[in-house]
């Protein structure tokens, strides 16, 4: 049971870490829509290329944690979210291919257009799995038995849209910090409606979720877990107000940390308000768990391997810290 929960809590370490760090470059993709000047736009992508490697381990990581810990949750969810994931890797390649040929290529329009579009394509699908997910999958005997569609609803569909302004808010917030002059003016101007809006959706969404998933708010009401589970939403609205006070005052380091306070809100309150289930509304993290002989021995591969991403995550930003400088690279 204890390693089953270890196992979860380094899924969830790895998938929030992927979507606070890489909805930052999805974010900076979407932003290209709204950005105009050549240099405006090399700045974007010189705030973000030198981690951009580092942020997709996570990703990586947390695939593979989850096939190696959690097979029936790999095997369910790749069947009955098929389309909007390979719609979700399909956008991140995309983008991937739009990042490096824009930095090389001499026709560098095409590839921006690419890369915003990657990037919302990336965005959007992303949402609409994750909304797939809570609005719960069809189960019989450990194997998907439902639809190729199931997924698409207007829940999921709002969920997806949902995410834009989310990115739009880590971006913008990120770009405070690397940027100055006009880019950084921008990223203010952007910062202070998608968290209102962000918080608009989340309520949204907690008032959505229970007539999808009705246990969810027997959870949110139910001892031990209502002790702790209704601090989420504090926080959020806490992280909100100090975010928009941040951003009003001009700071620079506060709004970020903010926002990544408010994503963390609204991820470890849906968990609290889930677990035990992997795959709502059936199958729990037990019923979906490896062997515990498989689960020790990647356990020791995980405890080498998650320090050292850690590691190099962690210097990366140390190393790149300071303005952005576009193409001419980083100032002080």
């Amino acid at each position: 049971m204890v390693l089953i929960d270890v196992w979860a809590a380094l899924v969830a370490l790895a998938m929030i870490l992927y979507v606070v760090l890489d909805g930052v470059t999805l974010g900076i993709g979407i932003l290209f829509g709204g950005i105009a000047g050549e240099r405006e736009r090399s700045l974007l992508f010189a705030a973000v290329a030198p981690v951009w490697d580092a942020n997709q381990t996570w990703l990586l990581f947390g695939g593979g944690a989850i096939f190696a810990a959690f097979p029936v949750v790999y095997v369910v969810i790749s069947s009955a979210l098929y389309l909007p994931l390979i719609t979700f890797i399909t956008g991140l390649i995309f983008r991937g291919v739009a990042f490096e040929f824009r930095d090389r290529g001499k026709k560098k329009k095409i590839w921006e257009r690419a890369f915003f579009l990657g990037s919302i394509v990336a965005c959007i699908s992303q949402g609409l799995t994750l909304g797939g997910l809570l609005t719960g999958i069809s189960v019989s005997g450990r194997q998907f038995a439902g639809g190729p569609f199931d997924w698409l609803n207007p829940f999921s569909v709002m969920v997806g849209i949902a995410l834009i302004p989310g990115y739009l808010m880590l971006a913008s917030t990120y770009l405070v910090i690397k940027t100055t002059g006009a880019v950084q003016e921008k990223a203010y101007s952007v910062a202070y409606p998608s968290t209102l809006i962000v918080l608009a959706f989340m309520a949204l969404v907690t008032v959505w979720t229970p007539y999808h998933y009705p246990r969810v708010l027997s959870a949110w009401f139910s001892q031990p877990r209502i002790y702790f589970i209704w601090t989420f939403p504090l926080l959020g609205f806490f992280a909100a107000y100090r975010l928009t006070k941040g951003v009003k005052k001009r700071r620079e380091f506060g709004p970020f940390i903010w926002a990544v306070a408010l994503f963390l809100s609204g991820y470890l309150g849906l968990a609290a308000s889930l677990y035990p289930y992997a795959i709502p509304p059936t199958v729990t993290i037990w019923d979906a768990a490896s062997r515990p002989e498989t689960l020790r021995f990647t356990l020791w591969g995980a405890c080498i391997v998650l320090p050292v991403v850690l590691a190099y995550t962690a210097y990366s930003y140390w190393l790149f810290r300071g303005k952005a400088a576009g193409e001419d690279g980083y100032g002080g």
